[in-house]
């Protein structure tokens, strides 16, 4: 059957791609989100800091800025394309005191108690195995480092992901959301994040709230273009289909006009969390 729209997103340079396309927006729009789970580590001068899953350097070039000369920040991310725009960033703000390496997170090297702290912003729910990144994270952190990361609320409270996914429903079979599987809701239950830390090595201090957009346009059209960007193949539908499919769109966006502006966003979750001993318990 014939389609319209994008092809589908399957390679790692498209996709980087499509994320540069909505970043200056998305960083800008996100900014609380990274400057909070700043404040929550505690950074100050001379701090040693490890980003994981930094994508275009968000929140590590923040961080960069916030300790200083005499500190140091890693960011990390499976995608050099993605980190390739975040040094660029580095190199026009001028920090020197950032580096930016590829690298698995569950896999990742670097030397025992390197580290005073670690982020890791909206990069845990992705990753097929989180509790190794983890486990390598409190490896890098000397004791009682401390550990910030964000995840997504449930579906009900995050319409950026839930909007797309009812819209396309109505037209198409969707894959339904596995619990336990990489998803934007794996940790939507704080308390299942607790477990997961707890088995890592690491005792959750404090958790909290915070509304954020991710996007923003000017009308439903824009909402559309994001949507097909943002959900990649899952947003091809017949030709046919396509302009119900966006009356749906400019309907169920409505509620999100602020002004001449749609938002989308959601509530997420900012976690923070001390290495203890002993450390990880995970048997595999």
């Amino acid at each position: 059957m014939t389609t319209q729209g994008p092809p589908r997103q399957n390679t790692w340079t498209e996709r980087v791609a499509l994320v540069r396309r909505n970043h200056d927006m998305e960083s800008r729009l996100t900014a609380p989100v990274s400057e909070r789970m700043l404040d929550l580590a505690r950074l100050r001068p001379g701090v040693r800091v490890l980003d994981v899953a930094s994508g275009m350097g968000e929140p590590a070039l923040r961080a960069a800025q916030r300790v200083g000369p005499s500190g140091f920040v890693l960011g990390t991310d499976l995608v050099d394309g993605m980190l390739e725009a975040a040094r660029e960033q580095a190199r026009a703000l001028g920090l020197a005191n950032v580096e930016f390496r590829a690298a698995d997170a569950e896999t990742l090297e670097v030397p025992e108690q390197s580290f005073d702290a670690s982020t890791v912003r909206w990069g845990l729910m992705y990753m097929p195995r989180p509790e190794r990144a983890l486990e390598r994270i409190w490896r890098a952190l000397r004791p009682s480092g401390l550990l910030v990361c964000s995840t997504w609320a449930g579906p009900e409270q995050v319409e950026y992901a839930s909007l797309p996914r009812r819209t396309l429903a109505r037209f198409r079979a969707l894959p339904p959301i596995e619990p336990d599987a990489p998803s934007v809701f794996r940790f939507s239950d704080p308390e299942h994040l607790r477990a997961v830390l707890q088995r890592c090595g690491f005792a959750m201090e404090h958790v909290e709230a915070m509304r954020v957009p991710v996007m923003e346009a000017a009308d439903a059209a824009g909402v559309v273009r994001w949507i097909r960007d943002f959900a990649g193949a899952m947003a091809e539908l017949p030709l046919e289909s396509q302009p119900a499919w966006e009356e749906e769109v400019a309907r169920e966006c409505e509620p999100y006009r602020t002004g001449d502006k749609v938002q989308l966003g959601g509530v997420t979750w900012l976690v923070v969390a001390r290495k203890t001993d002993p450390g990880p318990s995970r048997q595999d």
